[in-house]
């Protein structure tokens, strides 16, 4: 097949993709949240090649400047270049010469899902660049694939409180439910200068947990979901409390539990290590997010840990393209 006739103009887009929180205290690996902090990344390109055109990797390059900028490979392992050309692969359609530039604005490596903005960024840009021929519910299963599991991916795709999981035996497949966050919310993160590889973070974890335990985050993660849906904000913080995942943690982020603690003693809703950490979000009353930013720095401080602190938002809309121009 020929080129099409649009080969030769310069075109640009520019997608919008949320941090994200996982796990939300119980909810381990199953519930996410988006974030008003976000990446933007600029796609331009010029011409698009189908069919025998499109084979083979094209001329793509890529730049980044920002947040830890100098620790992102700009090369064939860079995740959002990965995942754009999985999408040009599954669609028999790519650009035949692009450049993407990421403005990074999300903490690396410290529970905030900077891989996952990545992976989605680069999905849904590239979807776009094509004239998006794959549906967000096509996007969701190569994202899985790329992340390895749903729960930072598909509040970054979707927006707001997100429940998913993968079905056993049918590769592909994922289960999902979204709900709006409450209004008036605030989420206070506490980032420590100290990174943390989910790698490093999972390998802690038991191979198994009393029954007593998984009874408890049950019990805890469903009450969860049913406070944030009804806006009952004052019973997140007996919701938020787990035993699958955040004792095990702990002694990797030293002042864990007294961050938690000084954050609710502080006015704080509820409090919980953020995704696999080290970072530590606390839902709070926005008249409330300073004090609790500063009491959590605080604890943090008497263990000799430097933090700073990010007052955001959730967001209710995920990745989403913002711009688009000739």
């Amino acid at each position: 097949m020929k080129r099409t006739a649009m080969a030769e103009r310069k075109r640009r887009l520019r997608v919008r993709v949320p941090a994200t929180i996982a796990n939300l205290g119980p909810g381990f690996d199953s519930l996410g949240m988006a974030l008003e902090l976000a990446n933007t990344l600029d796609f331009t390109w010029q011409g698009i090649a189908s069919g025998s055109e499109a084979e083979g990797p094209g001329e793509i390059s890529f730049s980044v400047s920002g947040e830890g900028c100098e620790e992102i490979p700009p090369g064939a392992e860079n995740l959002v270049l990965t995942a754009a050309q999985r999408v040009w692969e599954r669609a028999g359609r790519r650009p035949t010469s692009a450049h993407v530039h990421l403005e990074n604005r999300i903490p690396l490596a410290r529970g905030l899902g900077s891989s996952a903005a990545a992976i989605v960024g680069g999905l849904v840009g590239a979807n776009a660049l094509v004239g998006s021929p794959l549906t967000p519910e096509e996007l969701l299963p190569l994202a899985v694939e790329l992340e390895g599991h749903p729960d930072n991916v598909l509040p970054a795709l979707r927006g707001g409180i997100t429940v998913g999981f993968a079905l056993e035996g049918e590769k592909g497949r994922i289960r999902a439910l979204s709900l709006p966050p409450p209004r008036h919310l605030a989420v206070v993160v506490a980032v420590p200068e100290f990174p943390l590889s989910t790698l490093r973070a999972r390998g802690v974890l038991p191979h198994s947990v009393p029954f007593s335990d998984a009874v408890f985050n049950v019990s805890r993660a469903s009450f969860l979901v049913a406070a944030l849906a009804l806006g009952r904000l004052e019973d997140l913080g007996a919701a938020m409390a787990d035993r699958l995942h955040q004792p095990y943690r702990a002694p990797l982020v030293p002042g864990l539990s007294q961050v938690l603690a000084e954050a609710q003693r502080a006015g704080a809703y509820g409090s919980a290590l953020s995704g696999a950490g080290p970072s530590v979000m606390a839902f709070t009353p926005p008249e409330r997010s300073q004090a609790v930013g500063k009491a959590m720095q605080e604890a943090f401080a008497a263990h000799q840990i430097t933090c700073r602190i990010i007052i955001t938002r959730p967001a209710r809309v995920g990745a989403r393209v913002e711009r688009m121009t000739e």
